[in-house]
């Protein structure tokens, strides 16, 4: 974890954007000594976006199984991965 004061993101912000993307974590911004912002990079920020769409789609995906919804056949299931992946040998 890397924290950092305030006036670091203001006065060293070219090497603040460097550690993001080098270090490639949140880096923690204090203000008077607490928590106050989280930078990262944009590459970083966007995977952490899609674990969080992928979760999403997997708890929905639970929720459905478990509650006896849109169940598919194992035949449909394959037809639907054939037609995404193409036929396997």
């Amino acid at each position: 974890m890397i924290i950092k004061p305030s006036t670091a993101l203001r006065n060293e912000y070219s090497s603040i954007s460097d550690m993001a993307h080098e270090e490639d974590v949140p880096i923690y911004i204090t203000k008077n000594g607490e928590g106050d912002l989280v930078v990262m990079s944009i590459e970083a920020f966007e995977r952490r976006e899609e674990i969080w769409r992928l979760r999403a789609k997997l708890a929905a995906a639970e929720h459905a199984r478990v509650s006896g919804q849109s169940a598919i056949s194992m035949e449909e299931s394959r037809s639907r991965l054939e037609a995404i992946y193409g036929q396997q040998a």
